[in-house]
């Protein structure tokens, strides 16, 4: 297989935590060519170094995906490079906690601009494209906060619960245009955001197993899609 045959992943929020084992992932078991993009250059590098040693052409796009204008010069600097991605994996989030009465509008915009409208304005930008070759597979991360509600959960519940939403009307969309759409919801995952929590590793999924959940359903006959896929650990959430 030639470089310009092989499939284009893009990874949002790959700079760490589930973002960088997704692309570890795919670097490892497809032959592919791997976008990286987060906010943060020094990490997104490391990601991608440890993909260039497993032999994946590799490039990385800082951005802020909460910025409109960002996000379409990123997604024109793919093109570019690379043109219309194969693969759109939206993992790029955040997360804070808070009680409904204790918190701010500022938070709530910024829970909403992390974990949803990134989500919106990245796919926005790659769609078309998309749409024109008529063939493709979009993975929103979304979560088992966007399922079930808990206290304490007022931004992030409600981010992610749109994100499932929005994942549904993608599917519903798409689903006769050759362009598979699967909703991602992951409980509790052993990331470095979980590092000093007192919550023991053991406890939790590792990283890896949610990237490979990725790439099987990706490998999947395209008669077939997985809608939606909820992976917990064997102990249950916390």
């Amino acid at each position: 297989m030639n470089a310009e045959s092989r499939p284009l992943v893009v990874v949002t929020g790959a700079s760490q935590g589930i973002g960088a084992a997704i692309a570890g992932v795919f670097s490892r078991k497809v032959p592919c060519r791997l976008a990286l993009v987060a906010r943060h250059r020094e990490n997104l590098d490391r990601t991608a170094q440890d993909c260039v040693r497993n032999g994946t052409e590799t490039g990385v796009f800082p951005c802020d995906l909460t910025d409109p204008v960002a996000v379409a010069a990123m997604a024109d600097s793919i093109r570019t490079r690379w043109g219309v991605p194969d693969v759109l994996i939206n993992n790029a989030g955040a997360f804070h906690p808070g009680s409904f009465l204790d918190f701010s509008v500022e938070d709530f915009d910024w829970m909403l601009n992390a974990n949803l409208k990134s989500l919106f304005l990245v796919t926005r930008a790659f769609l078309p494209g998309m749409l024109e070759r008529g063939r493709g597979d979009i993975f929103n991360m979304c979560s088992i906060a966007g399922l079930k509600a808990y206290p304490g959960g007022t931004g992030y519940c409600a981010a992610k619960f749109g994100a499932v939403g929005l994942t549904r009307v993608l599917r519903e969309e798409l689903k006769d245009k050759g362009i598979r759409v699967t909703a991602v919801s992951p409980g509790p995952t052993w990331t470095p955001s979980w590092e000093g929590s007192g919550v023991p590793e053991e406890r939790m999924m590792p990283a890896e197993d949610v990237a490979r959940a990725f790439l099987d359903v990706y490998r999947l006959n395209r008669r077939t899609v997985v809608e939606e896929i909820v992976l917990q650990p064997q102990e249950g959430s916390l």
